[in-house]
């Protein structure tokens, strides 16, 4: 005990003592680019009170540290040049040599941000080999989440010039950028690149900025809980037994002295699933021998392994020359010397998929090559099953990550650089947030003012590229989250100082990370060549500035057109779409007339929205005249409202239950007259689950697919429920089972008709669980939630959380006329409640009743707007706020 206290007193005495000498951030190291014309501050930490001094340029600066041993000084302006060296004075020394002046820009975001020259040094093998500019430096951030509060420090970084060994480290759009705005203004340009792959955007904005968003606030001070985190973490996990068949027999397959028995055959590239291996998740072995010329064997070379879904091993000739461990990489291995035989060689990989198709992806280069020679591996391969992971032990489950969470980027990678003086902020990230799209507009414009509120910069030049094109092209319109994204980001731009870069001409159907990083970066350095450096340039794509509507046509005029609107491919222009106020969008011929289009599409008289490019995918071809893509857009044409579309009604026909009958005879019935209903489908039921084409070929009609739970349970504690099990009785769920159930029915929904916006049904109109009311725990997920009771809909007095129904049971067609006669009288809105149409239920109305019903309603559109209960919500909310 005596000599731990006598320890103690050693280390307060002279341990203390020596180390309070002056520290600086990793920032503020040999070879930093600070900011020029405009003052800088240099910042550190030491001993409480101690005397600092700067010289730097034959001037000395001096200041003392607070009682806490911090301390700054502020450098006067200074003009682009370097290189100088910096030498601090306390109670030690430090020499900062070959400092720059110059312009600093902090590049963020996600993957596509991240992505190094060195993934891309195929496409830029020239580029690397050029990269001689002592000028252009990156500070790499190394990642760091941190879920306490913002650092004062980096982890770890430092200045590097841009050569050819350095530069393959560098982000591939953010290099492209420095490189373009070097050419223009000929000063130093400083890089700090903090990026992480697959995060989103609230974790990359400080808790201040996200003080305006209630859940993630939650979240924030959850997360503050080290038991709260821990309790979330994965536990450890125990060493699996290898199972997989490759590895457990005496001869592994990869192994040369391994012979293989009854492999069939599999073309690569390509999807397993789609060549008779259906529904598989585990590992599949593939296996090809290629004849290699003796010169290839001898050269050095490399194996061009595409893209792989998920994990890949690749081995030559029994050795191991790569792998990764998810899909997203591109797969490029070097092969070390000796590993190529001339001659005949083996080629295994070893395929392992969680979910989904696996296999390798199309369109991507599968080949061996040196500079000399190269050896295809497209076309027939053998392959054998080494393993089938069963629901429950694939082992593609996630834990807790940190580096998703709100804030928790923002403070290790982001809040360590307020104090350093930048010239703008680049910005690459949103395929993290495509789950959520309607949400991004207000956290990107929250993260433009909290990031300039947090630098007390002024309003720093704020650059960020909108979504690329990718995944499978679709024919007709449709409902993308890409799109939607890609919309918020847009009208982002309301944020002053800020610039958006297209890139929706930029990506590839089958990578997340498209290859061509320079056309980003150098549109990034064209949109900061305008708004942070004042040029007069043409930076943007054509925009729109104004629609008009010409009866049944639409006038869209376009800013940005330097010249006139042109064709990119010489063909008709692509992908505008316009839709009545149903939304049913349908292609639009296009006319080009100098800085307009006019726009026309069969059956649409009264055009509402006008889409462009409003497609995960699309194949876009509108450019100005310096070649730049036109952006992306919906719009809506404002007029004066009208209550029910100027109608004396609205009528939604809703379908309980997902029967045969609604397929087969409803809704050919509303497909007669144009007409759309909604069907609210139990997932479980089995006109669901095994007509999952017709319900997807309903929702391109137009029809709603409405959420009525996953195995439609109903209350027996009610009258006449003796029906009802014990396991589909909600009165004895617990709220969160319900809300389980109702968000798994809304993951199937979405898997049909690829809509976010949902209406709800409640089961046999009960809205409790054992624990009282579910209403409010699923209300936010839904517009609108439909009941049972068999009244008018007033507006005033509509509650969107009960919407009444007339349930129907044996009515003749007269009298469901008649109840849509008497919301004519009452301008109201009613909802026709529907269960068996001709049988199937015993609530039924005969399929003649129906008919008359629909032959009214499609008869008397003038008087009687017939709609999907979704868009009659949005209608009555309308109104009603």
């Amino acid at each position: 005990m005596k000599l731990s206290v006598w320890l103690l007193m050693l280390y307060y005495l002279f341990g203390f003592e020596s180390s309070a000498q002056i520290v600086l951030p990793k920032l503020v190291s040999d070879g930093m680019v600070l900011q020029r014309e405009k003052p800088v501050k240099i910042w550190g930490w030491s001993s409480p009170k101690e005397r600092i001094i700067l010289t730097f340029d034959q001037q000395k600066f001096k200041t003392k540290a607070d009682e806490s041993g911090n301390w700054e000084i502020t450098l006067p302006a200074h003009n682009a040049g370097g290189p100088f060296e910096f030498v601090l004075k306390g109670k030690n020394e430090i020499r900062l040599e070959n400092v720059l002046f110059g312009d600093v820009w902090l590049a963020a975001g996600q993957s596509n941000m991240v992505h190094q020259m060195q993934h891309h040094d195929v496409t830029y093998a020239k580029d690397i080999a050029e990269a001689s500019n002592s000028q252009i430096r990156q500070f790499l951030v190394p990642t760091t989440p941190e879920l306490n509060g913002p650092l004062e420090d980096f982890k770890g970084g430092s200045w590097k010039e841009a050569n050819p060994e350095n530069v393959r480290e560098f982000s591939a759009a953010a290099y492209f950028f420095a490189q373009q705005i070097y050419e223009e203004e000929k000063v130093p340009i400083g890089i700090i690149n903090a990026s992480v792959g697959g995060t989103p955007i609230e974790a990359w904005t400080s808790e201040e900025g996200l003080a305006d968003f209630e859940e993630l606030t939650k979240k924030i001070q959850q997360n503050k809980d080290e038991e709260y985190v821990r309790s979330l973490r994965r536990a450890p996990s125990v060493k699996k037994a290898v199972v997989d068949r490759g590895l457990t027999g005496e001869n592994k397959w990869f192994e040369l002295s391994y012979e293989p028995k009854n492999w069939r055959q599999i073309t690569v590239p390509g999807y397993w699933e789609d060549q008779g291996l259906k529904d598989l998740n585990g590992t599949v072995w593939y296996r090809k021998e290629v004849d290699v010329p003796e010169g290839l064997a001898n050269d050095e070379a490399k194996i061009f392994i595409g893209r792989v879904i998920d994990a890949d091993e690749v081995y030559i000739n029994g050795e191991k020359v790569g792998g990764r461990t998810y899909q997203y990489p591109q797969r490029i291995y070097p092969i070390d010397p000796g590993v190529l035989k001339a001659g005949k060689n083996t080629i295994v990989v070893k395929v392992t998929n969680y979910g989904g198709k696996g296999g390798f992806v199309p369109d991507k280069p599968y080949y061996i090559a040196s500079v000399q020679d190269t050896v295809s591996l497209t076309g027939t391969w053998s392959y054998k099953i080494g393993e089938v992971f069963y629901p429950g032990n694939s082992g593609g489950g996630y834990g807790f990550s940190a580096q998703n969470q709100p804030t928790a980027l923002y403070n290790g990678m982001v809040a360590p650089a307020e104090n350093y003086g930048l010239k703008g902020i680049l910005w690459y990230q949103g395929e993290s947030n495509t789950g959520r799209p309607f949400a991004y507009e207000a956290l990107q414009k929250a993260q433009v003012v909290n990031w300039r509120e947090q630098f007390k910069q002024g309003e720093l030049p704020f650059i960020y590229v909108q979504l690329p094109n990718f995944m499978d092209y679709t024919f007709v319109p449709t409902e993308s989250n890409w799109a939607q994204l890609r919309e918020s980001q847009r009208k982002a731009l309301s944020v002053s100082n800020t610039a958006m870069v297209v890139g929706i001409d930029l990506g590839e159907w089958n990578d997340i990370h498209p290859d061509d990083k320079k056309s980003v970066g150098e549109r990034m350095a064209l949109s900061a060549l305008k708004l942070a450096y004042g040029k007069d340039i043409i930076a943007n794509g054509p925009t729109v500035s104004k629609v008009e509507r010409v009866g049944d046509e639409v006038l869209i005029h376009f800013d940005h057109v330097a010249g006139a609107l042109q064709s990119k491919d010489g063909e008709e222009i692509r992908e505008f779409a316009l839709a009545e106020y149903d939304k049913q969008f349908k292609w639009a011929d296009v006319e080009i007339d100098g800085e307009s289009i006019v726009l026309k599409a069969d059956g649409i008289s009264q055009p509402r929205f006008i889409r462009y490019a409003w497609a995960n995918n699309p194949d876009v071809n509108l450019i100005n005249g310096v070649g730049l893509p036109a952006v992306p857009f919906e719009w809506e044409i404002d007029e004066p409202k009208k209550l029910w579309q100027g109608r004396k009604a609205a009528v939604v026909l809703t379908y309980d239950d997902a029967l045969n009958v609604h397929l087969d005879k409803a809704i050919p019935a509303l497909n007669e007259y144009e007409l759309q209903g909604t069907f609210y489908l139990t997932a479980f039921s089995e006109a669901s689950s095994k007509r999952v084409k017709d319900w997807k070929r309903a929702a391109s009609y137009g029809h709603e697919l409405g959420n009525h739970t996953l195995y439609h349970p109903c209350d027996a504690r009610k009258p006449g429920r003796s029906w009802l099990t014990e396991e589909r009785d909600l009165g004895r769920y617990t709220t969160q089972r319900i809300v389980d159930e109702v968000s798994m029915t809304n993951t199937f929904l979405n898997a049909l008709d690829g809509k976010l916006e949902r209406t709800f049904a409640y089961t046999c109109g009960d809205t409790e669980t054992r624990e009282g009311s579910f209403v409010d725990a699923i209300a936010d997920d839904f517009v609108a939630l439909r009941g049972v009771e068999g009244q008018l809909n007033i507006i005033g007095r509509t509650n969107l959380k009960n919407v009444y129904s007339y349930g129907i049971n044996g009515e003749s067609g007269d009298e469901l006329i008649a109840l849509v006669k008497k919301a004519e009288e009452e301008n109201a809105l009613i909802t026709f409640l529907f269960h068996g149409v001709g049988g199937e239920h015993s609530l039924n109305v005969s399929e003649e009743a129906h008919a008359e019903l629909v032959k009214y309603l499609g008869q008397n559109k003038d008087k009687v707007w017939t709609t999907t209960m979704l868009e009659a919500a949005h209608h009555v909310k309308e109104f009603q706020d």
